[in-house]
């Protein structure tokens, strides 16, 4: 019972977190660049880690550590870069709605590479959120036409990432600590990011003077402590004490956090883009329904 009333508690934490994770990308973007946002959030959230919980990774034999890198570029490398450079044009209630597809990915690929067998339940569910997620982003396309509405389809490249880090978590990390999964993954792509951020210029007198650089820092810093440091830990938590899909559910939640923030935010969001997210909502509950 204990650890039925703890996976609730981490979900909605989570959902609270990453659905304001959005908002934060959005106003992160203000005066830095996606490569300079997706870069230091990654080193941030990394020195964070490292404070916290370097000792964690004593005894982690060669295989896990294989894992814990596969696990560091798809569950956070490269989605750092892709929500970055998808909020240059699309809204972040949208980007949050599009990622509550993470659970369908997880039951299509947890079939297709890990041979987790689906039923058909769960198939007419991915069907039905795809279908949902087109429909909000052609939707979207029709009533923002000075965003570019291909850059939906990187979230979407987000969300399959998301769902592969999902599966590798619960299939070879399940005995690992929490804490030295997220602390290995930035080992691993702390060095990467910052070649990034390197190259992106952000070492320049432009970037470093800019009006909104200290607005955006903070909001970064928010980003990597709440969004992905503390997130981190708490999500692979949640992934060994729950099931993947449970896990994933937690972008059931966020939308309505995203949407919140993003209409404070004097964001455009219509009725039929209502429609599309309870279309998306409905596929998933769908495909992770019971019996």
């Amino acid at each position: 019972m204990i650890e039925e009333n703890k996976k609730w508690i981490f979900l909605f934490l989570l959902a609270l977190i990453w659905g304001s994770s959005f908002i934060l990308i959005k106003k992160s973007l203000i005066g830095l660049s996606p490569m300079q946002l997706g870069s230091l959030r990654i080193i941030i959230t990394g020195f964070i880690l490292f404070i916290a919980g370097f000792n964690s990774l004593k005894n982690l034999s060669k295989n896990a550590i294989k894992w814990i890198v596969m696990s560091g570029f798809l569950g956070t490398f490269f989605p750092a870069f892709l929500f970055a450079y998808a909020e240059t044009e699309i809204d972040s209630a949208i980007a949050s709605i599009l990622n509550s597809i993470v659970p369908i990915n997880t039951i299509l690929f947890g079939f297709l590479a890990f041979n987790i067998i689906s039923t058909k339940r769960q198939i007419i569910g991915v069907l039905i959120g795809f279908t949902g997620a087109i429909l909000l982003i052609s939707n979207g396309a029709a009533i923002n036409p000075n965003q570019n509405y291909w850059y939906a389809f990187l979230v979407i490249i987000a969300t399959v990432m998301y769902a592969f880090n999902i599966n590798i978590i619960k299939r070879h990390l399940q005995n690992i600590p929490p804490l030295s999964i997220a602390v290995g993954n930035f080992i691993v792509i702390i060095v990467p990011a910052f070649l990034v951020l390197i190259y992106s210029g952000f070492f320049t007198q432009q970037v470093l003077q800019g009006p909104n650089f200290s607005i955006s820092i903070f909001y970064v810093f928010l980003l990597s402590l709440f969004g992905t440091a503390i997130a981190k830990v708490l999500f692979n938590n949640l992934v060994q004490i729950s099931t993947p899909v449970f896990a994933s559910s937690v972008t059931y939640i966020m939308p309505i956090v995203a949407v919140f923030w993003g209409l404070l935010d004097n964001e455009v969001f219509s009725f039929w883009q209502g429609i599309a997210t309870l279309i998306i909502l409905g596929g998933v509950y769908l495909a992770n329904s019971k019996r």
